[in-house]
């Protein structure tokens, strides 16, 4: 009796021969490290939903930067969480040089120059006593067109600061556009914009707001994607590339591996996806607890991420996940 004709095991059958036919590669440089920096505090101060993740000082900020930067990740996003006092209803301590998200930017920009890619959060929903992601008007809605003018502030006075990126988060009508042109008139023309062009009002963010000390009142449904939508995330795929997007992104990552599928077969762009803090907390929790490997999880789920069509992956992990990729 002869065997099977196709034996597709031949080619799993040792390390050597599996690295060999890998249809899914990922290296370091692929990997963006998110970071929170904290006013007001004098030591790191961990997040309790997000075991291993802190509130970093300022000093702590930079030692761990540079730590992302030897483990070749290829870049940092930071957020910024204000003092309690300096909230206000307009999120302004958010442009403010002496903010602590620029004062972040510009200590990383000196340290670090161009060695890595500094990205900003451009966002309200951190520095505004509501919690929302734009202004308010007096009815407690979120007001599309006021808002653009403070992206613009806060993504001016981030490329001031040092910026390689801003980052609009906050899934504004017209965000990317305004943003550009304000760009551009204040002669930062080199600044990338990368678009969160997908993101879903998710179950997944809530570790997110704890990290940011989130003041948020309500929900953001009337803002972010629904998740029960898919070809929505087209139209605002479209919109983006119109309006001058040089990467885009998609958030959450692990539940939307669909959207990253339809996002990297629309565009040439770099696609970016975020494996937001829910994503990584149930994983490290559960690795606390002995029930999963969490190394071979958190590498596992990067690896789809990026078989799933993106390039750039937004991960608490990064470092270790950057070190494990260089000794393989």
């Amino acid at each position: 009796m002869t065997g099977p004709v196709n034996r597709p095991r031949r080619l799993r059958q040792n390390p050597a021969m599996r690295r060999l036919v890998a249809e899914t590669r990922l290296h370091p440089s692929q990997l963006v490290l998110p970071m929170f920096v904290a006013d007001g505090i004098d030591a790191p101060q961990q997040i309790g939903s997000m075991p291993g993740v802190v509130q970093h000082t300022l000093d702590s900020l930079r030692a761990a930067a540079a730590d992302a930067v030897t483990a070749g990740v290829g870049g940092v996003m930071l957020f910024g969480v204000p003092k309690p006092e300096d909230k206000d209803a307009t999120g302004s301590v958010g442009a403010r040089p002496d903010g602590i998200l620029n004062r972040a930017l510009s200590a990383l920009r000196s340290d670090l120059g161009d060695d890595t890619v500094i990205m900003a959060d451009t966002c309200l929903d951190e520095f505004t006593d509501h919690g929302h992601c734009g202004v308010l008007t007096g009815s407690g809605a979120v007001d599309n067109d006021a808002t653009l003018r403070r992206y613009e502030e806060l993504a001016v006075s981030q490329a001031s600061a040092g910026a390689h990126v801003v980052g609009p988060s906050g899934m504004m009508d017209g965000q990317v556009a305004a943003i550009r042109d304000a760009l551009d008139a204040e002669g930062f023309i080199d600044t990338t914009i990368l678009a969160y062009t997908a993101k879903y009002a998710s179950a997944f963010y809530g570790p997110f707001r704890e990290a940011v000390g989130s003041s948020l009142q309500g929900d953001r449904r009337t803002y972010q994607q629904d998740p029960a939508n898919r070809l929505e995330s087209a139209r605002e795929l479209l919109a983006d590339l119109e309006e001058g997007a040089d990467m885009v992104m998609v958030k959450p990552a692990m539940s939307f591996l669909d959207i990253v599928r339809d996002v990297a077969d629309r565009t040439d762009l770099p696609v970016a996806a975020y494996q937001v803090s829910g994503e990584y907390a149930m994983m490290a929790a559960a690795g606390e607890r002995g029930w999963i490997d969490f190394d071979a999880a958190i590498d596992e789920s990067v690896l789809s991420i990026a078989r799933a069509g993106a390039s750039i992956i937004l991960t608490y992990a990064a470092p270790d996940v950057a070190r494990r990729l260089a000794r393989a």
